[in-house]
């Protein structure tokens, strides 16, 4: 099983390299369905699994000064209390069949909305020039803080969500904000979120550590690979892919 996660670590790297999406939401999936493991502790591991193959990404970003760091700690101010919050309830109530039903189908929805996130790309963007009329600018601080606050949600339920999601509702926030700045910030928010919500599971015993170093060494080649094949390949037919995936492992795991 060491060369089938290894291997299954370089698919979702390259993935990721070529999209820069999809690392969460198609390595839960992968651990669920090919290595077997439990809802709980493939959402465990996956948050480390980000957390580890985004930190550098959030580093490369900062020294080009891709980041702002006023929404990322914005964010941060919704998300990491949230995630808290989540966990700490985890462990108050106990690993019931409530819950174990609670993780599965967060899971399936937030597969879902990222599907629809990466498949409608550029309408976000221009919906959220049209929010720029109702929105003024004194608002967008809190609404920054609550969409912080639903994102730490969802990402300590399913793993997923600092990503694609993330990045949409920067996107619909501050449509005036460059693309790189976009994902920048949004790699840089995920970086402390997955890490709190990581450990957070790993107190619940929720990660497999042999197979996310597996995974791991897998995954570094990968993302290096898909990003000189970003090029090559053309990008409506990588998303086109990458959402029917999406898709099909969001009504698997719903039903």
């Amino acid at each position: 099983m060491d060369w089938i996660a290894i291997l299954s670590g370089f698919g979702v790297g390259a993935i990721v390299g070529l999209t820069g999406v999809g690392g969460g939401s198609l390595m839960t999936p992968l651990l669920l369905t090919v290595f077997k493991l439990s809802p709980a502790v493939a959402i465990g591991t996956d948050l480390w699994f980000a957390c580890i193959t985004k930190t550098a990404g959030s580093a490369a970003h900062h020294q080009a000064g891709h980041v702002d760091w006023r929404i990322t700690a914005l964010l941060l101010a919704g998300s990491i209390p949230a995630s808290l919050a989540t966990v700490a309830l985890m462990h108050w109530t106990g690993l019931t069949k409530g819950w174990a039903s609670a993780l599965t189908f967060s899971l399936g929805i937030a597969l879902l909305l990222t599907a629809v996130t990466v498949a409608y790309k550029q309408v976000w963007h221009a919906l959220g020039l049209r929010l720029e009329r109702w929105i003024p600018a004194s608002r967008k601080p809190a609404l920054t803080v609550i969409c912080g606050l639903i994102l730490g949600v969802l990402v300590s339920l399913s793993s997923i969500g600092a990503g694609a999601i993330g990045a949409t509702l920067i996107m619909l926030l501050y449509p005036r904000l460059e693309s790189r700045r976009v994902v920048g910030t949004d790699i840089a928010h995920a970086v402390p979120l997955t890490l709190v919500a990581g450990i957070g599971h790993a107190t619940l015993g929720h990660v497999d550590w042999t197979l996310l170093g597996a995974l791991l060494i897998g995954s570094i080649p990968g993302i290096w690979i898909g990003a000189q094949l970003t090029r090559k390949m053309p990008e409506t037919l990588v998303r086109t892919l990458l959402c029917v995936a999406l898709v099909t492992a969001g009504l698997k795991v719903i039903s």
